[in-house]
């Protein structure tokens, strides 16, 4: 056990903190071999953020939803964003989809056809357009583009085409407003994906310009990777904008964050705090993109945010000073078990403290229970067709 330091700094900051939950996390998914259907799912954009504004209302950490165009489509979005605001949150990042469309069979915006790469190049426009009507700063971009097999399309007229609809979509921005750069290691392209890794969205951000940056989903690597190394390094060069917080057991798994590696959750925010990126002011967008096939939503978005609070308080409690001395001198041992007596201190009464000092119920998920949402949405929703992916 770890002597704890003053808290109240690691307090302060973890009340700063905050999490933007996704839209389409409340709506229905599944695998590629069924979507299970569950009681209370929402049905339209405005049933999706009163859920986010219970998950926040019971965490305290969560004030914002993130959307997806087109499942989140309305015909009046400053209207949905004061609906929001009456509720005690707001619109955060707008994510396109350019990959659902029969057009985009072969690729979106490197599509080897001119006609399909302008339709989605103003799809991607048409979201900048949405963001000026919601206040969002932020663009989120993430493509399926890629090729299953060598020579069916020229890898490097693909970059160029890619280039080329994210230089017009960059010059749409606002003021204040800002292109996050997702990538996926794989799938649905198996033999290239046209934005693969953290080193091409960083190079196509950096070509770009300072309104560019990376966002790294957690389940978007190789097995293996050293995800807190690419946070370092992306955060070194000013280009880290948000993250996608999920966990994986193979590879896009997109279950509840912390769920398959606290540990790597826990080092992943230690460079974030060590960075000084945690508070807002400092522009990461912290979100999560789950899919909860199999578990009631509500309940694991609140246990998602739970969960990334653990792990940045554990990130807190490491004595910097001591590692960085234990590091100078060459103390293998010992700077290791700074970082381990961290990562194994309880800090759940330190989040229950937390949550009463705000007057928020210590135990978010007990007190949803408790509340009755879910037996009034579950009545409330009989009727009507639920959200789902479109799939």
């Amino acid at each position: 056990m770890i002597d704890l330091p003053d808290l109240t700094a690691v307090k302060a900051a973890l009340r700063k903190q905050r999490i933007e939950t996704p839209s389409w996390a409340y709506a229905n998914s599944g695998t590629r071999f069924k979507v299970f259907p569950q009681a209370g799912v929402p049905r339209t954009p405005e049933e999706k953020i009163a859920d986010a504004a219970t998950v926040h209302r019971f965490t305290g950490a969560a004030p914002s939803v993130a959307l997806h165009i087109p499942w989140d489509r309305v015909d009046d979005f400053g209207a949905l964003t004061g609906f929001a605001k009456d509720l005690g949150i707001e619109i955060g990042a707008i994510n396109t989809n350019v990959f659902q469309d029969e057009d985009y069979k072969l690729g979106s915006v490197t599509n080897p056809d001119a006609v399909v790469r302008r339709k989605a190049t103003d799809h991607l426009l048409a979201a900048v357009s949405i963001m000026d009507s919601t206040g969002s700063r932020d663009l989120k971009l993430w493509f399926s583009d890629g090729i299953n097999y060598p020579g069916q399309d020229d890898l490097r007229d693909r970059q160029d085409r890619m280039a080329a609809a994210l230089r017009e979509t960059y010059d749409r921005l606002g003021d204040g407003q800002r292109l996050l750069l997702e990538y996926k290691l794989f799938e649905p392209a198996f033999y290239a994906t046209d934005i693969p890794d953290w080193g091409t969205s960083y190079a196509h951000c950096l070509e770009l310009g300072e309104k560019a940056t990376v966002c790294i989903d957690t389940g978007h690597h190789a097995p293996g990777t050293n995800i807190e190394f690419i946070v370092a390094f992306l955060l070194r060069a000013g280009k880290l904008g948000a993250f996608d917080f999920n966990s994986r057991f193979y590879a896009d798994d997109d279950l509840m964050a912390g769920a398959a590696d606290p540990f790597q959750l826990f080092r992943i925010m230690y460079e974030i705090v060590r960075g000084d990126a945690l508070d807002p002011a400092y522009g990461i967008n912290f979100m999560l993109d789950q899919c909860h096939n199999i578990e009631a939503k509500i309940p694991a978005i609140i246990r998602s945010v739970m969960n990334v609070q653990e792990a940045t308080a554990k990130a807190l409690l490491v004595d910097r000073d001591a590692l960085r001395a234990a590091q100078r001198d060459g103390e293998v041992l010992e700077a290791n078990a700074i970082v381990m007596d961290a990562y194994n201190t309880d800090v759940r009464p330190l989040l229950a403290e937390l949550r009463t000092e705000a007057g928020l119920d210590p135990d978010p998920i007990a007190a949803y229970h408790r509340s009755g949402y879910q037996e009034k949405i579950v009545a409330e929703r009989a009727d009507g067709t639920q959200a789902g992916w479109g799939a």
